[in-house]
């Protein structure tokens, strides 16, 4: 399918409609958060679920990595694609992001499908508490680890590239004892239920008046695919801006491979092409 150069085609697809967002990493970048899988992006390969959950090594790996990284990204701010979409207001706003950006530019009604790095869950009395009061139990446990490795490159989950990670202490719940974890979804976890089905529940009343956008997003994994192919299935229009190639261009109305953030821009403009 051919690029919409302008993106006329798809202001017009989006301006005056119900409208659905379904965000990815795409979006993020302009706040310094980089993404999996846009042009130019390194091979990255994200921990597993089952990797977390097999010994201690691992989980020493994964959060003497979380630790340096998520001490970037809670520095990281809404980028103006965020705050556009804060201003569209639209009916639902999915996003596949764990960076909180959304609720921090303003969007109030968002479905996180894989949670938020700024929770924590216990794995066994399934108590939720801050990242902010690990992190300081983290410094507390390993003084010196943030200066001795300032030069980590920051990666798109909350994390940094880091292969030593020998000697890195990790707590346990204070509550009892069990494994902490970010409160997100793992590559190898299922999105809950029902998030997913109220997510279901907005593209479904979209019907043929609406149009769901997809943006920054490119659709690899079926947590996020699976609203394209519902609302192609329903006849609901399909926008995606995203610069590079996704898995659901075949089923795009209008394809715009431009960057997020001006386009969203451009659409929340009163001045906007209609």
């Amino acid at each position: 399918m051919p690029a919409e150069p302008t993106g006329a085609a798809a202001v017009t697809l989006l301006r005056g409609r119900p409208l659905v967002v379904l965000t990815g990493a795409g979006l993020s970048t302009d706040s310094g958060i980089p993404d999996y899988r846009g042009p130019g992006a390194p091979d990255r390969t994200p921990m597993t679920f089952q990797e977390f959950v097999s010994g201690p090594a691992a989980r020493q790996r994964y959060w003497a990595r979380s630790h340096l990284g998520w001490g970037r990204m809670r520095a990281a701010a809404p980028n103006a694609g965020h705050r556009a979409l804060a201003e569209l207001d639209p009916t639902l706003l999915i996003t596949q992001n764990v960076d909180g950006l959304h609720e921090l530019a303003g969007s109030r009604d968002v479905v996180a499908l894989h949670g938020r790095i700024a929770d924590v869950v216990c794995l066994g009395c399934r108590r939720v508490t801050t990242r902010t009061a690990l992190q300081e139990r983290l410094e507390e446990h390993n003084p010196g680890w943030t200066s001795a490795h300032a030069d980590a490159a920051v990666r798109p989950d909350g994390d940094v590239d880091l292969d030593e990670t020998v000697g890195f202490v990790v707590p346990a719940c204070e509550e009892c004892g069990g494994i902490l974890k970010p409160d997100v979804v793992f590559f190898g976890e299922n999105v809950p239920r029902e998030r997913v089905e109220r997510c279901y529940a907005a593209v479904d009343a979209l019907g043929t008046d609406g149009t769901l956008l997809v943006a920054g997003s490119s659709l690899t994994v079926m947590s996020g695919l699976r609203f394209v192919r519902r609302a192609a299935r329903n006849g609901t229009p399909v926008v995606i801006v995203n610069r590079g190639a996704t898995r659901g261009d075949d089923l795009a109305t209008c394809k715009v491979a431009t960057g997020c953030s001006e386009f969203l821009a451009e659409l929340a403009s009163p001045t906007a092409v209609a």
